[in-house]
């Protein structure tokens, strides 16, 4: 079994064929040719959460173990941790031990990128993102290279954290503007991500009709990033309605409220193998909580790049 630290898997997941990966998964799911059970959650201390998600195609088997910490970042150590299995389905022979908050960090942004190649109005300007973890790095990265990305602004909380992140984008070539306000950049942009842990919605209630947004970072009930007011006029995408259902706070507390029905969203299933387009005029909102047939698109790229030396 080979092992691959954090630098190393990532170098083998590229955003694109990661994002390619995920349509192929989702077509192979519709097949049957995959099996996927809930993860499992367990909350730990520390506002902490311990996710184990298995899947498999029938060629090869994943299991991702991930613990997730939100206050890690007031100690500059990783909000999420954790290892990913890669194994031969037939005959049980482990093949690859990665680095697992790598790989969540890359398909996460990768199912972004592939939703917002097949939803975003307009791909023609800056990008806005609200954060500046690894979620926000990597959904910059993602965008740059998907989708040819050369400006972004950049708000945090924390304004020392952004602008280490803008430096260490300002590297790969793309130019970062941290600001202090992120209403100051809305009318520039038509693309936004939200890698935040916010319990109060970070976004405006309205935003314009050819606007998309990534909202990844809420992941618990009690947690939003966007608004009802604006949950209720937007076009509503969600990864997975089963997770989404249970985790997507912003969608669970606007059923809440009365103004958003779980019929009213459109799975990317549906976009990717229908060819659908969700109903309305409003700004496109996908919702992306995650699930482990996004890992196992992870682990045959993994595996790919094994099997090509």
């Amino acid at each position: 079994m080979q092992w691959l630290d954090r630098e190393q898997t990532q170098a083998r997941l590229d955003y694109q064929a990661v994002a390619d990966a995920c349509a192929e998964v989702l077509k192979l799911a519709a097949a049957g040719r995959t099996a996927c059970p809930p993860r499992g959650v367990l909350p730990l201390a520390e506002d902490g959460t311990l996710l184990l998600m298995p899947a498999t195609d029938g060629e090869i088997a994943i299991t991702k173990l991930v613990t997730v910490h939100p206050r890690n970042s007031r100690q500059a150590r990783p909000t999420i941790q954790g290892e990913m299995v890669v194994l031969d389905a037939a005959t049980g022979e482990r093949l690859l031990l990665v680095d697992g908050g790598a790989v969540s960090a890359r398909r996460t942004a990768a199912v972004s990128l592939l939703a917002a190649q097949r939803l975003a109005p307009r791909t023609d300007t800056p990008v806005l993102v609200y954060g500046a973890g690894t979620q926000a790095r990597v959904h910059l990265e993602a965008f740059q290279e998907g989708l040819g990305i050369n400006q972004a602004y950049l708000y945090s909380r924390t304004r020392s954290r952004a602008e280490q992140l803008a430096q260490r984008m300002h590297e790969r070539g793309l130019q970062v503007n941290v600001i202090d306000n992120p209403d100051d950049a809305l009318e520039q942009v038509r693309l936004i991500v939200t890698t935040t842990t916010a319990t109060t919605p970070v976004l405006p209630e309205a935003l314009p009709n050819d606007c998309f947004v990534a909202a990844v970072g809420a992941f618990r009930a009690h947690m939003a990033e966007a608004p009802p007011a604006l949950i209720a006029r937007s076009r509503v995408v969600i990864d997975t309605e089963e997770g989404a259902r249970d985790e997507a706070g912003d969608l669970i507390q606007a059923q809440a409220q009365g103004v958003f029905q779980w019929s009213d969203a459109l799975t990317l299933d549906a976009v990717i193998r229908e060819q659908r387009t969700p109903k309305g005029n409003g700004p496109v909102l996908f919702k992306s909580v995650g699930q482990s047939l996004w890992d196992l698109a992870a682990g045959r790229v993994l595996a790919a790049t094994l099997n090509n030396g």
